[in-house]
């Protein structure tokens, strides 16, 4: 969501949020045809709505799982997430040679091409991973996906933040030849597919870029495209509608179906479910809680609990949030349950806890097994520890900003964390500012926020796409949380458990422990139900668990 990957980096009401995204939770393939049902006559055409604007189509730069589902219809990678939710060979012709120590991977690249007609070429895997990875370019999920992977990424990282000198050449990606790319990891790790199928790994042509200049990836003409589809219409960020289209220099055009693909902006869930009664659409974006049970039992509505879990993010450069006493209040101050049910009512649960329920599991169990509930909704407790924090800090009372996002839906979930937290901490006043996702985006980046409503979604299907969020100055932190424990446990997951499952799988269950009941460094809210109408005569769509949102490849319209 992505993860988006998050994708991950996320507000309530995103069609494509974070991000997004893992293995084992309840995401689907959507309306799928059954086999035999031949061509369709019906005009290969869909028009679908989404809640936000495209942030950036830059993969060095994106981090919002709308970027990253765009991205992923438009590009592809070493691998790509299949239909089925599993990573496949895409660009790589077939499987890599993989060296004894499981740290070297050879991959042989299929022949393809750029919508330009360019070859797709190994040296367009060099320049894109080392574009991402060079602190020039800041990207935000490049150190983030390479660091402690990438064999060389965490140097580069380190020098960049130093402002010392660094050769991006150390990075562990080479061109062999134009169709033999050789990567090399830092240490072995077990979700190596998943990962080469993330955005921030496509190939870039570097000729197109340089050509472009600062124009590169500022709007549809300045773009080039891999994947299966293109964009023939977006004006840049600031656009309200786009269109996408079936790219024929696709490797694999002729699987693709579907013809064209229009989207248009629609903040408003309600406005969104008229336009798709009136057939102006065939695909709404999220659906809000007051409309969710108008719709149960109806078979246009897909469902499912995403393992995309939302928090509250407290920014310990306020010297109030630096108090531990403050956060545990904040994150025992709300009534999660209440707005789970009452206010959402859509399928969502509260989240006493960072990494997801039905997300991933070991030896048959869960990783919320262990632990369960880390931090609960307690008034009397919040109140404790409020007091004694106000004492701490010698103030009888506090302001805080709060921000969020600019949708209806949004703005009704930040109203009740508002009156919630004022009511049950006396002398709290929350400022709320509501802000377009972009706008959060750029003020999460440079941590302009006390308190930011945000959610994560994985990027690959291993809980350390949670737990890794918040090292020690790690890239997706942005607030200041440290924990010398806590890193130790992590970096320990990352090297010496990499292959060593239940070692690795209690390192982070105690990690997750540490970060949540000890130190409150994020207050959960709640894991998301999604809900979204679909026509049913669209067949085919992939709704993924983490990485991109939803894939297009396979849509097909049925019906006349």
């Amino acid at each position: 969501m992505k993860k988006s990957k998050l994708s991950l980096f996320l507000v309530l009401t995103l069609v494509f949020s974070l991000v997004l995204s893992a293995c084992g939770g309840g995401k689907k393939e959507s309306g799928s045809g059954s086999e035999g049902e031949g061509e369709s006559s019906a005009k290969q055409e869909i028009k679908i709505l989404d809640s936000s604007e495209i942030p950036t189509m830059d993969t060095s730069l994106a981090e919002g799982s709308t970027s990253f589902t765009y991205i992923a219809n438009v590009g592809e990678g070493l691998y790509r997430l299949n239909k089925d939710h599993k990573p496949v060979p895409a660009m790589a012709e077939g499987k890599p040679k993989i060296s004894e120590d499981k740290k070297v991977y050879t991959f042989k690249l299929r022949d393809a091409k750029w919508s330009n007609g360019d070859p797709v070429t190994a040296d367009d895997f060099v320049y894109a991973w080392q574009r991402a990875i060079d602190p020039k370019t800041a990207s935000p999920y490049g150190p983030y996906m390479m660091d402690g992977k990438i064999k060389g990424a965490k140097e580069i990282t380190e020098a960049g933040a130093a402002s010392k000198e660094y050769d991006l050449n150390t990075l562990g990606i080479k061109a062999i030849d134009d169709k033999t790319l050789e990567v090399t990891l830092e240490q072995p790790f077990v979700f190596w597919e998943d990962l080469f199928a993330f955005p921030t790994f496509y190939p870039i042509n570097k000729k197109f870029v340089e050509e472009k200049g600062e124009k590169y990836a500022s709007n549809a003409e300045n773009l080039l495209y891999n994947g299966p589809f293109k964009l023939t219409k977006w004006e840049g960020t600031d656009a309200t509608d786009w269109v996408l289209e079936k790219n024929e220099n696709y490797w694999d055009a002729k699987n693709v179906k579907l013809e064209k693909i229009s989207v248009n902006v629609v903040k408003d869930s309600n406005s969104a479910v008229n336009a798709f009664e009136a057939g102006e659409t065939d695909m709404t974006g999220l659906l809000s809680s007051d409309i969710v049970p108008q719709y149960e039992g109806d078979d246009r509505m897909v469902s499912w609990l995403e393992p995309t879990v939302f928090w509250l993010k407290m920014n310990q450069q306020n010297e109030a949030l630096k108090n531990v006493n403050i956060r545990k209040a904040i994150a025992q101050g709300f009534n999660k349950e209440d707005l789970a049910k009452s206010i959402l009512n859509n399928g969502s649960i509260a989240a006493n806890f960072m990494v997801p329920k039905d997300f991933v599991e070991f030896e048959g169990k869960d990783f919320r097994e262990k632990h369960g509930d880390l931090i609960k909704y307690d008034p009397k407790a919040a109140k404790e520890a409020w007091e004694k924090g106000l004492k701490e800090l010698g103030v009888d009372k506090l302001e805080i900003r709060y921000l969020g996002g600019d949708t209806e839906a949004a703005k009704k979930t930040d109203s009740y964390m508002k009156n919630q937290l004022e009511k049950n901490l006396p002398g709290l006043t929350v400022k709320l500012e509501s802000v377009p996702f972009a706008v959060r985006l750029e003020r999460d980046n440079s941590q302009n926020y006390d308190l930011q409503f945000a959610g994560w979604g994985p990027d690959y299907g291993n809980a350390i796409s949670f737990t890794d969020l918040w090292l020690t100055g790690g890239g997706s932190n942005r607030m200041d949380y440290s924990n010398p424990k806590y890193d130790e446990l992590i970096k320990k997951a990352q090297t010496d458990y990499a292959t060593k499952p239940k070692e690795n799988w209690e390192a982070q269950q105690e990690a997750e422990r540490i970060m949540i009941q000890e130190d409150a460094g994020i207050a959960p809210v709640y894991q998301r139900g999604a809900n979204i109408l679909l026509n049913p005569n669209v067949k085919g769509l992939a709704i993924y668990n983490y990485g991109p949102d939803y894939a297009f490849q396979w849509v097909e319209v049925k019906g006349e």
